[in-house]
């Protein structure tokens, strides 16, 4: 099956631009190569070119069921575009060909194989290619022409070579000599009909270039700036940034303009006039009277300051260049430390908001996360967790952020709870009949839409570098869209809750939550639409595995957007009413 990876404002302009144009680690230490010395991720020499070395040779009979599954098996991969990844000294080795316009893409992978269909059409990696012209043949890429650039270093100094970039050259070959290949037959085609038996020789030639111009600190650079939609995505996010914040400001100006000259003229009546004044005033008594279910919604809030924080740290470091995709594994790593770690800020305000704390969000996405990491180990997928990684990720959790967890409630517990500025009133008041806009449903939908524009786009190449094998790094912008993404959840919801107190319907606390939250729902809409559009993924397995990894990104996601517009709310409604003059 097609291995799937689960496994997203401090000198802001800096930041953004220095995270775009190269990758320079610390903490990253360069390995430093001695001639003839053996490079452990592959099985071959530095400085030690090759020519057609073999590898092994695969057998399948004609006769065998077992051999016809596996070279069914094989066709498919090649139909579904199923990718080879390599790693050498922890880069990756990219496949680099030219595309439309002369402009150069280079790949961090390559196809196992390519397909021509039955009209003589070559498909995906066929086209580069002209003597793929057999029809409805299947070519596989059994040999590889690889490539190591390194910058030769400092001899007198005692300073050894290190290697700058690796790339290679997929070809299909028939080998006239299995035992003695040669590499330079014509492509090899496996029939769609497996009639006869079938040899498959692997091979491979290497040789290794001097390049003194690549700096061993920016031997990124020609990946990342041979990806393909670079210059789209500067464009999108920079329009998209203009919008949100024009949008912002128009919010936040109409918000404060209004909002001042309706308290000014309330506080300047005396109480009869203020009694048969109607809108968000009136519902003073009632505006902090306790939501149903708070207990659950404390426990969304607490979880949701635990993301936030994770997730504002683990990106403002990825924006200095900590945990950037030379790095493989840091980011998840990171993020996993910090959610472990941030158990104690999650109790304290579940403790403060309702003097309690449940941990069911946390159960919710691990049973989800085993259930998938299940289906990986029954298929056979490399991408398995191994059981004793999840013992040690359990460990974590009831070791470390449960405890940390119940720090934080006692001391959320030991402070007094939190006075609102006005008294409730015994008996609620009756709400009046509400418009199609301002009743709960239609306010949710709407209220989710802003926030989405402003972070789809980044949501697709997000999406890209999970299930795409695309690479994504930058992080500058993903952080400005971070902050844009906060800034929009609070005003879209502040905004929103303004119209509904004026229409004097003063529960705004569950509203708030999911007035932005129902962001999560959009995302995964788009997910959904991203599924049929872009991937090509068949199969029970795979479907469930990617919808499943979906559904626990969409509810982290939920809580994340939810808080953020609660306590945005929350701060709104504290104020306004705090400065009303209310007997």
């Amino acid at each position: 099956m097609k291995s799937l990876n689960p496994r997203f404002i401090f000198l802001l302009s800096l930041t953004v631009v220095s995270s775009s144009l190269g990758f320079y680690l610390p903490g990253l230490a360069p390995v430093s190569f001695c001639e003839k010395e053996d490079a452990k991720e592959c099985q071959f020499t530095f400085k030690s070119d090759k020519a057609c070395v073999k590898v092994c040779t695969k057998s399948y009979d004609a006769g065998s069921k077992e051999d016809k599954l596996k070279l069914d098996f094989l066709k498919k991969g090649m139909e579904l575009n199923y990718q080879h990844h390599w790693i050498v000294d922890n880069m990756p080795v990219t496949w680099c060909y030219i595309v439309e316009g002369n402009q150069k893409v280079c790949n961090p992978g390559f196809p196992i194989g390519c397909l021509v269909n039955q009209e003589g059409k070559p498909k995906d990696a066929c086209v580069i290619n002209a003597d793929f012209n057999k029809k409805n043949a299947y070519y596989i890429f059994n040999h590889v022409d690889i490539t190591i650039f390194y910058h030769s270093g400092d001899e007198t100094n005692g300073m050894s070579a290190r290697l700058v970039a690796a790339t290679l050259e997929p070809r299909s070959v028939k080998h006239s000599n299995d035992d003695k290949p040669t590499c330079d037959g014509t492509p090899m085609d496996i029939p769609a009909e497996f009639k006869n038996n079938l040899k498959v020789t692997y091979t491979y030639s290497i040789q290794f270039k001097q390049n003194d111009d690549i700096r061993w600190a920016s031997r990124w650079d020609y990946i990342l700036v041979s990806m393909p939609h670079t210059n789209i995505q500067w464009f999108s996010i920079m329009n998209s940034l203009v919008i949100v914040l024009f949008l912002s400001g128009m919010v936040a100006m109409i918000m404060l303009r209004t909002l001042h000259k309706d308290i000014a003229r309330y506080n300047q009546m005396d109480q009869e006039e203020a009694q048969e004044e109607s809108g968000w005033k009136q519902v003073h008594g009632d505006v902090f009277r306790p939501p149903r279910m708070g207990m659950l919604l404390s426990v969304f809030l607490g979880q949701g300051t635990q993301v936030f924080i994770m997730t504002f740290i683990t990106l403002f470091l990825a924006c200095l260049g900590f945990l950037s995709p030379a790095n493989r594994g840091a980011l998840m790593t990171c993020s996993v430390v910090l959610w472990v770690l941030l158990g104690t800020p999650a109790g304290y305000v579940s403790a403060r908001l309702y003097k309690s704390n449940m941990l069911c969000f946390c159960r919710i996405v691990f049973v989800d996360f085993f259930l998938m990491n299940l289906i990986l180990w029954v298929e056979g997928s490399s991408a398995a967790i191994p059981f004793g990684t999840l013992v040690a990720i359990l460990a974590l959790w009831f070791g470390i952020s449960v405890p940390l967890t119940f720090v934080g409630a006692y001391f959320g517990f030991k402070k007094p709870g939190i006075e609102p500025p006005v008294r409730t009133n015994q008996i609620p008041r009756q709400i009046p009949q509400q418009s199609f806009f301002t009743k709960p449903v239609p306010g949710i939908i709407m209220g989710g839409i802003l926030p989405f524009g402003c972070i789809f786009i980044q949501l697709f190449f997000i999406l890209n570098s999970i299930w795409s094998h695309q690479m994504y790094y930058m992080f500058g912008f993903l952080f400005l869209v971070f902050i844009i993404l906060l800034i929009t959840c609070s005003e879209a919801t502040v905004l929103l809750c303004y119209f509904h107190l004026c229409a004097e319907d003063y529960h705004w606390w569950w509203r708030s939550f999911l007035t932005s939250g129902f962001t999560a729902v959009y995302l995964f809409v788009y997910a959904v639409h991203y599924f049929f559009s872009k991937l090509q993924i068949i199969g029970v397995a795979s479907t469930i595995l990617y919808f499943g990894y979906t559904l626990i990104m969409v509810l982290i996601f939920f809580i994340f957007t939810g808080t953020i517009g609660f306590f945005a709310c929350f701060l709104f409604v504290n104020k306004i009413y705090s400065v009303l003059k209310v007997d």
